[in-house]
């Protein structure tokens, strides 16, 4: 018996650190996708903003993010190395090094800090953007994931949990509140000059690279399979192994239905095969079925992702009616397809004595989630606003923040001078 317990204890700890790699190549992935989303002049600094922003998630979130989100867990385990031995301080044993749940949970908070990247690019100051970085991933994304997988009351006055809420790997509690950030970011800091004429004209303004934006969404695709696959939490028992294959499988099918339904529309609204809906689609497959990965049908995952890929391309194109200026659609992909995934979940695990998820709970748990996140970060962003300031001048936005932010241009044979 011992044996065994040993056995699965080693391959669940494998799998699950191969699995949090894979998150983090997704930072690899949302680094080359706002890399050829925006334009040329301002290509470095966003790749500064996010190998910056990874750095600071690990830092943060190992001083006193993921002691706030799972309360008990004491920084003092990793100065010791008590988690290396699995001790956690629970009556049962883990069934997995509790080091690798921090590794895990902390790729998660990179990749929420992620999405306000792109969503503010070309326009805002580095060091405005790494400051809140640091309390967003020390206390806003710690905070309302307490409330959610760490099932605390929230303020001490309802359980989301009992509420009937649900969220197998982060479509709100990781992209939905991401989005929530962003957005609050936006609002303050305005669109980029030009983006929209007087007479209520959207100008496109379109992205460097598109190659590039193509390798950064498959590169997210993958790294999506460790995203969900690693929630499930453990491999090594024959009902835990079919469940993440389940998990692959369906999220597999809903990126392909998300693109196909995103390329299908855009050509039948544009015209045109629209490449950048097409990787949006994509990716708004994967947000939709990340809140329930493992007991949709392959059909059904196909058809929500479909649904997602539908509704980035409506979000995108009233964002910009609305003069909300998102160079990459994050807040769509990662806030309106976040929430429509917290909602597909009853449709395919309905509360029950046994767990699953409500309609009202769902939407409890999405409120509370964006109230909590838009409102803390719009405070956290008027505080710099008022200090360091939000936005580069007019005369850097134009000449692009590479220089001024960052003094290197990523394509310097290629831009003047």
């Amino acid at each position: 018996m011992e044996t065994t317990f040993e056995l699965s204890y080693a391959l669940d700890t494998f799998y699950f650190l191969v699995c949090g790699a894979l998150v983090m190549w997704m930072a690899a992935g949302f680094a080359m996708l706002e890399a050829g989303l925006v334009r040329a002049k301002n290509t470095t600094e966003i790749l500064t903003k996010n190998v910056a922003l990874y750095a600071i998630a690990c830092t943060m979130y190992m001083i006193c993010g993921y002691s706030i989100m799972y309360g008990g867990a004491d920084f003092a385990w990793f100065l010791d190395g008590i988690m290396a031995d699995g001790a956690t301080g629970a009556e049962e044993p883990a069934t997995y090094a509790p080091s690798a749940d921090f590794f895990f949970q902390v790729v998660f908070v990179a990749t929420a800090m992620s999405i306000v990247s792109g969503a503010v690019a070309e326009r805002m100051k580095l060091w405005t953007f790494l400051a809140f970085s640091v309390v967003m991933t020390a206390f806003i994304y710690p905070m309302e994931g307490r409330w959610t997988w760490g099932g605390e009351a929230v303020f001490g006055m309802y359980t989301l949990g009992d509420l009937g809420f649900s969220d197998f790997a982060g479509s709100g509690i990781v992209h939905m509140a991401g989005a929530a950030a962003a957005l609050s970011g936006v609002l303050l800091l305005g669109a980029r000059k030009g983006k929209y004429a007087a007479d209520g004209r959207v100008n496109a303004i379109p992205g460097a690279n598109l190659p590039l934006a193509t390798l950064g969404t498959f590169i997210l695709w993958m790294g999506w399979f460790g995203f969900n696959g690693g929630s499930v939490l453990a491999t090594a028992s024959v009902e835990s192994a079919n469940s993440v294959a389940v998990v692959f499988m369906n999220t597999n099918a809903a990126a392909a239905g998300g693109l196909i339904a995103a390329l299908l529309l855009a050509r039948v609204m544009f015209g045109k095969a629209d490449l950048t809906m097409a990787l949006n689609g994509a990716l708004a497959g994967l947000v939709a079925i990340t809140a329930e990965p493992s007991t949709p049908t392959p059909l059904q995952a196909t058809l929500f992702g479909a649904i997602g890929g539908v509704l980035v391309v409506f979000s995108i194109i009233t964002l910009d009616k609305l003069k909300i200026d998102d160079p990459v659609g994050a807040i769509s992909v990662h806030g309106v397809v976040g929430l429509l995934g917290l909602l597909l979940v009853p449709v395919t695990n309905p509360l029950t004595e046994d767990g699953g998820a409500s309609f009202s709970g769902q939407l409890i748990g999405a409120l509370t989630i964006f109230v909590w996140v838009f409102v803390v970060s719009a405070i956290v962003w008027l505080i710099l606003k008022a200090t360091i300031g939000l936005r580069v001048s007019e005369e850097e936005e134009y000449e692009g923040v590479d220089i001024s932010e960052c003094g290197l241009e990523a394509y310097p044979d290629f831009t003047k001078s």
